[in-house]
């Protein structure tokens, strides 16, 4: 039996139930072979890539899981299908996006997969979730921790804490 690794996901959707999509994917993760240990709020974030969609609830989760890197990207993309996401344009809405942040602190770079996730310290919709439950996480790469990078990313988008049925102006 292999050993399981602490990993890191972040979790998005601005597709109908955007709280609810999130909340099935957490139920769903042990049958497919991660079990959450710690999940942040939700947060209302601004989608990225410029195009005009609904805002995205986001949030992080801790987990552990048995399963090795590319399989577990591939058991997170299947279940991201069979949760109802679609292909779309690139950065376009989607029901459930589930990224891998880290992977304990391995560093692998593929074709397929790269972890740490390479947008990590650029992106507020991914760093305010997780220095909620993982702040003094270290980023095997850039040797800083998660409130660290929070504190010096140069992402200005909005991002705060949701309440149901809450949605920006515009």
């Amino acid at each position: 039996m292999t050993a399981s690794r602490v990993i890191y996901l972040s979790l998005g959707s601005n597709v109908g139930d955007r709280a609810g999509q999130i909340a099935r994917t957490v139920e769903s993760l042990p049958a497919s072979g991660v079990r959450p240990l710690r999940q942040s709020s939700l947060y209302l974030t601004e989608p990225v890539g410029g195009i005009f969609q609904r805002p995205f609830l986001n949030a992080a989760l801790q987990a552990e899981t048995p399963l090795m890197p590319l399989e577990l990207l591939h058991t997170l993309q299947r279940l991201e299908r069979a949760l109802g996401r679609r292909p779309s344009v690139p950065q376009g809405p989607r029901s459930i996006d589930i990224d891998i942040l880290f992977y304990g602190t391995s560093v692998i770079r593929t074709p397929e997969l790269e972890i740490p996730h390479p947008l990590i310290a650029q992106r507020r919709f991914v760093l305010v979730p997780l220095n909620e439950i993982a702040p003094d996480l270290r980023h095997p790469v850039l040797q800083r921790s998660i409130a660290e990078l929070l504190g010096s990313t140069s992402d200005r988008s909005f991002v705060r804490l949701w309440r149901a049925g809450e949605e920006p102006a515009g």
